[in-house]
């Protein structure tokens, strides 16, 4: 049995915030809160204050504000000998590192966040850590060597009766099972997540669930209506709680659905739009992702074809630089379907690259798309 979400990253005093609260709430609470512990100089409750600043920030798209204000954060804890709000803090940087397709920094910094809650004795944010850590794999196609941490903490959180973990384990896993052609078991795994989130009153998971459901509907159906209806009842939630990342993966999603129903004007529409909102968010594998999807759909419009070419080579050069290890094959189908000879991929010239990334692990299915957003 699942008790009601709550949102551990709001501490000290505000432990009343839900996890359902408006982001711009979030930041005027807790902006209101650190000043106070500033005053005060009660540096271990600047932390945690500043702990939820960094994330409502961060959740807003603000990259700048978001990165000055986990680092404030991880230094008062530090100042305070607070070793749990440390792993929270760097909890919270290595998660904007992965929004902003900084990939092999957001590994380093979840993996101390892991240890140092590992040594503090804090349960939560070590879970969250390497949850973090599992995401961050999944992404950059590391199946194998990241799968069986998922099990392991959906495993965890049913037992503890933790519904906000159970779902993201959820939502992950069916990803993977999504990306690798099993569809029906994504499609079960994304529909107990987001009754889970419901029941749970997790309106964040829920709607990430129904963008999953979405996809598939979309994918193995061909049903791009009721795709479009999901997708527009998890908009709602986007907008209500300030969601800009997940809304502008809702808007790329939509785009998706649109394409593949053969709607390439629209397509094209909403493409452009969750670009300009991954750009103004500075979040370079979303915007990377809407322009896949807007080339492919600017050349079923007529778009020349020398300039499609450029432009998937370009865009299977800035994929790799961000780490999707699987990004070439998936530029290269584009380029097959688009009657583009695929270009070969560029020789690994980065010697600490594997080691980064997960050197050593075995052969892992090739995902059918990496367009998962950070849903933490």
């Amino acid at each position: 049995m699942y008790g009601k979400a709550f949102a551990p990253e709001y501490q000290g005093a505000l432990t009343t915030l839900s996890v359902n609260s408006s982001l711009v709430d979030v930041l005027a609470a807790g902006t209101e809160q650190l000043r106070a512990a500033e005053r005060a100089g009660a540096r271990s409750e600047a932390a945690r204050s500043g702990l939820a600043v960094a994330e409502a920030h961060r959740r807003l798209g603000q990259v700048g504000e978001a990165d000055r204000a986990w680092k404030a954060s991880y230094r008062a804890a530090r100042e305070a000998k607070d070793t749990a709000a440390m792993a929270w803090a760097l909890w919270s940087g290595g998660t904007l590192a992965r929004q902003r397709g900084a990939l092999p920094l957001a590994r380093r910094l979840l993996g101390l966040a892991a240890e140092l809650g590992e040594r503090s004795g804090d349960v939560v944010v070590r879970g969250y850590s390497l949850a973090g850590m599992a995401e961050t794999g999944r992404i950059q196609g590391d199946y194998a060597a990241v799968g069986a941490l998922h099990e392991q903490l959906l495993a965890e959180a049913r037992k503890r009766g933790e519904a906000r973990h159970t779902v993201w384990a959820l939502e992950g896993i069916a990803q993977m099972h999504r990306n690798t052609g099993s569809y029906d078991t994504a499609y079960a795994m994304f529909e107990e997540a987001a009754e889970i989130a419901g029941r749970a009153d997790d309106r964040r998971g829920r709607a990430w669930a129904l963008r999953g459901l979405a996809d598939l509907v979309s994918v193995r159906d061909g049903d791009a209506d009721r795709a479009l209806g999901l997708l527009a009842e998890a908009e709602v939630t986007c907008r209500e709680m300030n969601l800009s990342s997940a809304l502008a993966y809702n808007h790329k999603m939509r785009g998706n659905v649109l394409y593949r129903a053969g709607r390439y004007a629209q397509a094209r529409d909403l493409y452009e739009q969750a670009l300009a909102e991954f750009r103004a968010m500075g979040e370079p594998r979303g915007e990377a992702l809407s322009r896949l999807g807007l080339a492919k759909s600017l050349a079923r419009l007529g778009r020349p074809l020398d300039e499609t070419a450029a432009e998937l080579a370009d865009l299977a050069r800035v994929l790799d630089r961000i780490g999707l290890r699987h990004a070439h094959r998936m530029v290269s189908r584009a380029q097959t379907e688009l009657g583009i000879t695929p270009t070969p991929p560029e020789p690994d010239t980065d010697p600490g690259a594997g080691a980064e990334a997960g050197a050593g692990a075995a052969p892992v299915p090739v995902p059918d798309r990496a367009d998962v957003g950070s849903r933490r």
